[in-house]
C-alpha cells in the first residue's frame, strides 16, 4: 500500500505539537541520530487516517518497534492491551521517570505494554537521557508529556 502524503502544513502542526520529541519515549529531535518520523498512530493498514488526531512525531526506534502494532502484552498481567495513543491519553498517567530520570516506568497495562513494546527504554536513549540528565536537559518540562 503506497504511503499517503502528509502535506507540510499537516507536519508542521505534528511536529510543532509535539514540542520536538518523540511522543512516545519523549527523545529530542535536536540529539537525534536520524530523522523522525510522523507515524500513524492506527496504521493506515488497519484503517488509520491521516489526519492531525492520528499522527505522530516519532524517533526511528519508537517507529521501528511500533510498526502497524495498536496492541501488546502487559507484562504484569499478560493481557492484551492497547498502546498508548497520544492524542487520546496523557503521557503522564501512564509513565513515570525513576529517580534518575533515565528509565521511562510504566504506570498502567497501556503504559507498562508500550514499554515492552516500543522498547522505550533500549540502551542508546537510556545513554541519551543520561547525558540529557547530566547537561540539566532532562527530563523535559511538563508540556513535552501532555
Amino acid at each position: 500500500m503506497p504511503r499517503p502524503h502528509i502535506p507540510a502544513k499537516l507536519r508542521r502542526q505534528v511536529i510543532a505539537r509535539a514540542h520536538g520529541r518523540c511522543e512516545y519515549c519523549l527523545s529530542p529531535v535536536s540529539h537525534a541520530v536520524s530523522s523522525f518520523a510522523i507515524e500513524h498512530i492506527i496504521p493506515l493498514e488497519k484503517g488509520g487516517k491521516t489526519t492531525a488526531s492520528n499522527l505522530a512525531l516519532s524517533c526511528q526506534g519508537c517507529n521501528n518497534h511500533k510498526h502497524i502494532k495498536t496492541e501488546a502484552i502487559d507484562p504484569l498481567t499478560k493481557r492484551q492491551v492497547p498502546l498508548f495513543h497520544p492524542r487520546r491519553r496523557k503521557w503522564r498517567e501512564h509513565f513515570a521517570w525513576n529517580e534518575d530520570c533515565s528509565l521511562v516506568i510504566g504506570l498502567t497495562p497501556i503504559g507498562r505494554a508500550t514499554i515492552a513494546a516500543l522498547q522505550l527504554n533500549r540502551p542508546g536513549v537510556i545513554n541519551l537521557r543520561q547525558l540529557l540528565y547530566d547537561a540539566g536537559k532532562h527530563p523535559p518540562d511538563a508540556t513535552a508529556a501532555e
